[in-house]
């Protein structure tokens, strides 16, 4: 490989490893996209979890902490 071509595959390496650096290149590409969703997905799982019990999700908005 020339020293003026960075990140030119080489013929050397095996299809699978070139595979596994490609992948590796795209996840550090987009890795902000990929953990924004991450995140949105991981609060829709909670969030539906707890929507999916009404009695203790109307439970946990009635009672008054400071009732006496």
């Amino acid at each position: 490989m020339p020293p003026g071509r960075v990140g030119a595959p080489r013929r050397s390496e095996s299809a699978l490893t070139r595979a596994v650096n490609a992948v590796f290149a795209f996840f550090r590409l987009a890795e902000f996209e990929i953990l924004f969703v991450l995140f949105f997905l991981v609060a829709f799982l909670i969030f539906k979890d707890l929507v999916s019990h009404p009695s203790i999700y109307l439970s946990i908005y009635l009672s008054s902490p400071l009732s006496c």
